[in-house]
């Protein structure tokens, strides 16, 4: 009878998992198809973070640039604190499962969110918000460096006290590309694009160190970082920004590890997986690596999701133990139902910015336009699914 209850409730969990996998993967085939539809899981109102992301980009993407910044406004509003977590939340998450919270978005998110609101603007012709954006974005993207930090040393306590976990997070680990710290280095660059058209080049040269600190290859940041060194204003210039392919997926994996007084202890967890087909514009230069912009937050949230998986799996298993060998007539159903609910309560979050770029290329040359201006192009499958042309004050 139990493997039976176990079966079935198995379907049931992966077709919880299959429907949010389903959804996203609706939504990147929408997005390759140049179909931006907007999408809600609930009412307006009650929109989610990951509804807020999802429908901001399509927004920009369909040109409808107020409502895109509108939309991406409300994401901020709703995640002043996007780094910090709740006790009820923590609680939530071991009781029932990640998945049964609201997302959660990761630091990257948000930075990605002032990159595409500063678009909008740009496009707007709104140079005063664009550089409010851009003031912002720098001081989250310090504020979420610190934090990074000390996600880093609170995993390392935690894995340190115990050898199991520790061993299995290392031989679970992602070695993709990753870098150091939170970063977008499209968003530095375009923010200092943004200074050396407004002859702003003490703020043109600040950012576009950092965006050639983070991509120091990239021979376009360094041709704008010399005219903002020598404070010479770009002429008939244009700069294209081309984002091609999709950013990493996730899907849900299941482990266990044998603990000696409690025989094998069974968890789930995400595992973050590189999406194919993209292709590299010609004479472009790479500006983000946004897979490994993601994976370089991932790495230290997948060992987070881990240990609290691990943990609560743990402590349902002991009190499933206990169920199991009280002395009450009731013990068998009792520990039935717990079996239950452990595996019920047992699932990974998979949910993503499903809709961002894999890669972020650019080119900067010349135009006879008499005029600088910025293109934006979105590329999905060797098709352009979106195409902006900005011209700069």
């Amino acid at each position: 009878m139990r493997k039976i209850v176990y079966f079935v409730l198995g379907l049931f969990l992966c077709g919880c998992a299959s429907t949010m996998q389903s959804r996203l993967d609706n939504v990147q085939n929408n997005f390759a198809n140049s179909d931006f539809k907007t999408t809600t899981e609930s009412e307006p109102d009650d929109q989610n973070n990951l509804d807020l992301l999802i429908n901001g980009t399509a927004l920009f993407l369909d040109g409808k640039y107020t409502e895109s910044d509108s939309t991406f406004e409300e994401f901020n509003k709703r995640n002043l604190h996007e780094t910090s977590s709740s006790i009820s939340r923590e609680a939530t998450g071991l009781l029932v499962g990640q998945s049964v919270n609201s997302y959660k978005p990761y630091m990257m998110d948000s930075l990605f969110v002032s990159y595409y609101q500063l678009w909008d603007l740009l496009a707007l012709q709104d140079w005063s918000n664009a550089r409010v954006v851009i003031n912002q974005s720098y001081q989250r993207q310090q504020d979420m460096s610190r934090e990074y930090k000390k996600m880093i040393e609170n995993n390392k306590k935690e894995i340190a006290a115990d050898s199991q976990i520790a061993e299995f997070i290392d031989k679970n680990s992602n070695d993709w590309l990753a870098f150091r710290d939170i970063m977008n280095p499209a968003l530095m660059y375009l923010s200092g694009i943004y200074f050396l058209n407004d002859g702003d080049f003490d703020n043109a040269i600040t950012y576009l160190k950092r965006a050639n600190g983070m991509m120091p290859d990239n021979k376009y940041i360094k041709q704008d970082l010399d005219m903002a060194q020598k404070r010479i204003r770009p002429t008939n210039t244009t700069w294209t920004f081309t984002e091609t392919g999709f950013a990493p997926r996730l899907r849900e994996e299941n482990a266990s590890i044998y603990l000696f007084n409690l025989g094998l202890i069974q968890f789930t967890f995400s595992q973050a997986y590189q999406m194919p087909n993209y292709t590299v514009p010609k004479n472009s230069e790479m500006l983000a690596n946004v897979d490994a912009l993601f994976m370089t937050e991932y790495n230290e949230y997948s060992v987070n999701e881990i240990l609290r998986a691990y943990t609560s799996a743990v402590s349902k298993t002991t009190a499933q133990a206990l169920l199991y060998n009280s002395k009450s007539d009731y013990a068998p159903l009792l520990g039935v139902m717990s079996s239950i609910y452990t595996a019920a309560s047992s699932n990974a979050d998979v949910r993503t910015w499903a809709t961002l770029p894999k890669y972020i290329y650019v080119t900067r040359e010349k135009n006879s336009n008499k005029q600088n201006n910025l293109i934006y192009i979105r590329e999905i499958n060797g098709k352009i699914t979106s195409e902006k042309n900005i011209n700069l004050k």
